[in-house]
């Protein structure tokens, strides 16, 4: 899971700019943001590299994962 979302609406910045800057489709971005789908890693540095945010930031702890 992640937090692309809550980071981008924390900034006030849309997702179709996001995917702009990464070179990625909107319906792309959309799937990361709606946790439909996980970024590769180094998508997820670049992500928090646009968004000026560390990547720990766009990720949620899961505690307890059996």
């Amino acid at each position: 899971m992640n937090r692309i979302k809550e980071v981008l609406e924390e900034k006030g910045i849309k997702q179709k700019w996001l995917a702009g800057q990464l070179g990625k489709s909107y319906n792309m971005v959309n799937g990361y943001v709606q946790n439909r789908q996980q970024p590769r890693l180094e998508v997820l540095y670049e992500i928090a590299r646009i968004l000026e945010v560390e990547v720990k930031d766009l990720l949620i702890e899961q505690k307890d994962i059996k």
